[in-house]
């Protein structure tokens, strides 16, 4: 092991010390029973150990080429992690997808639930969350004096949260929690005391961000070209041209809505709309499931049926990798997500389901592209591989590297892959693929033309108000013209590109610099080009940024 490699596994433990939830999240044991600390002083600890990390690596050289390949992605991450600090986002931001209070209760939906010493783990976490939400508390404070606040629309759809999660009559996630425990005696007291406590830090932080926060959010969700540019390059692990990227967004739903118009003919006939294909594929009974259990398990015969099918003539996956499970979230914000297996395996790879409140039937010509994206050869594969690649990678690499445009990209490209190896001949799951395609490339015009407040193209092939500005209601109209989903589905899905800025653009231009790398790999190998060895090296290189990506396939 070279002297990056123990740097990096140094930097692992010094980390999971930090981060307890976060190492539960990664599958590191040993830090089940502990909270993070959301104080400011908190965050300047964590801040201070990405800056030390950092100095350190600018002065060793790499010994061999996948140090070389660690080093890069270790300084462009971190780099931009801190670059994020000192702009003074990390400690700030508030969104219906990501804050310090979404991390302490979604890393319930993690941990391991069987015998005396994980249901104790859980009733340590519980009982110390209220305490964490007033570190975090203090933490926004400090950060308002300072002028760094969310937006009041996001707070407010915050607390809405808080009040669904909270409510005996919705998700009542806490207490939920502890009913589906087998516990008794002190242990049961202790459950039940840290339920109640925890709710009651939820209710608060509800009121918190209503009462104290919201009359001092932003007006504007949009961001700002400033802050966007940063987040753009370290969502996506690459620097873009933003204007260019903008407008490309719109010749791609053109063209994805065209192939769409073809998919609606061989659903429906000569004639046949994308709405009246729609409509016939939501009233055939074969491709409804009542009730999301039901639903559920459709989608873990499929992702098992493409783990067998794809391992040994598309990719090699090995026997830990095979196993995935399809999960149901309790709580109903209606996001859909992946989970990584725990650093031992003893804890699977999760696709999971936030199932909106009112959704009671299921399409599965909608999600077929989802399982593939969520599962293999998507998510599932590209983390799975990655975690057990410790003949090539340090465990920084395998456990706490994270680039969206890269895995979000890659779970992109899957998709279309799947559609290249015919899995989607059915004209009714192609119209899937494509409508969530479509839904991605609608973003990157949404998410860049919202934040940045850029003029709607006066030529632009929708005729979608031309020459005016941006606005959030703007991008709520344009959303509902070019996507099938359900307004409950979409709604979460537009009030996390307000608050989650540059995020959402990452999938679809993420894909879009896979499929340049892998061209770029054609072109220089020639006749010698393989796909499946492609995919290989290229996921054997560990999840990075796209810049660092493309400079080390360029060395392969």
């Amino acid at each position: 092991m070279g002297r990056i490699d123990d740097l990096a596994d140094r930097y692992v433990e010094d980390w999971a010390e930090l981060n307890p939830t976060g190492a539960t999240y990664v599958g590191i044991a040993g830090h089940d029973d502990k909270t993070d600390d959301l104080s400011p002083e908190g965050f300047e600890a964590q801040a201070e150990l990405t800056r030390r990390t950092i100095n350190e690596l600018d002065v060793v050289e790499p010994e061999h080429e996948s140090e070389q390949v660690a080093k890069d992605a270790m300084l462009e991450r971190l780099g931009l992690e801190l670059a994020t600090y000192d702009a003074g986002h990390s400690k700030s931001a508030i969104s219906v997808i990501t804050s310090g209070l979404h991390g302490l209760r979604g890393v319930f939906d993690v941990m391991a639930t069987e015998g005396d010493e994980a249901v104790a783990n859980i009733a340590a976490r519980l009982n110390s969350f209220a305490g964490a939400v007033e570190q975090y508390k203090t933490t926004l404070r400090e950060e308002v004096e300072a002028g760094r606040v969310s937006a009041r629309a996001q707070l407010l759809a915050v607390a809405e949260q808080c009040d669904a999660w909270t409510d005996p009559t919705r998700d009542d996630f806490f207490h939920g929690l502890v009913r589906r425990l087998d516990a008794s005696g002190a242990l049961a007291t202790e459950l039940e005391r840290g339920a109640t406590a925890a709710t009651a830090a939820t209710v608060g932080f509800g009121t918190f961000l209503r009462e104290e926060l919201a009359p001092r959010g932003r007006e504007k969700e949009a961001a700002g070209l400033e802050r966007y540019e940063l987040a753009s390059q370290y969502f996506l692990g690459a620097k873009v041209d933003l204007q260019e990227t903008y407008l490309w967004g719109f010749d791609e739903l053109a063209r994805l809505e065209r192939e769409m118009d073809v998919c609606a003919v061989a659903i429906g006939g000569s004639g046949t709309s994308v709405p009246e294909a729609v409509a016939t594929l939501d009233a055939d009974p074969a491709r409804n499931i009542p009730g999301k259990e039901a639903f559920r398990d459709w989608m873990q015969a499929l992702a098992d049926k493409a783990i067998s099918e794809l391992n040994g003539t598309h990719f090699d996956i090995e026997p830990p990798a095979r196993k995935i499970e399809c999960c149901l979230t309790p709580t109903s914000d209606g996001g859909i997500y992946y989970t990584g297996p725990s650093e031992d395996f003893s804890r699977p790879g999760r696709m999971w389901w936030a199932v909106p409140e009112g959704i009671t039937e299921f399409s599965t010509w909608r999600e077929v592209t989802t399982v593939y994206h969520e599962g293999v050869p998507g998510h599932h594969l590209q983390v799975s591989q990655t975690l057990l690649r410790a003949d090539l990678l340090n465990r920084w690499q395998r456990l706490l590297c994270w680039c969206s445009g890269h895995g979000e990209g890659w779970a992109l490209y899957a998709e279309r892959l799947m559609d290249d190896l015919g899995y989607l001949e059915d004209p009714g799951d192609r119209l899937g693929m494509l409508d969530g395609q479509a839904l991605r490339a609608a973003r990157v015009i949404v998410d860049i033309g919202m934040h940045l407040e850029l003029e709607i193209p006066r030529d632009n092939p929708f005729g979608f108000h031309p020459g005016e500005r941006w606005t959030p209601e703007l991008g709520w109209e344009f959303l509902r013209a070019h996507t099938r989903m359900s307004d409950e589905v979409l709604r979460f899905e537009w009030k996390r590109y307000l608050g989650w800025p540059g995020q959402a653009p990452s999938y679809k231009v993420g894909e879009r610099i896979w499929l340049q790398a892998r061209e770029e790999t054609k072109q220089r190998k020639g006749a010698d080009f393989d796909l499946k060895t492609f995919h290989r090296d290229a996921l054997n290189l560990g999840s990075l940024g796209l810049d660092p990506l493309r400079k080390a396939l360029g060395r392969l």
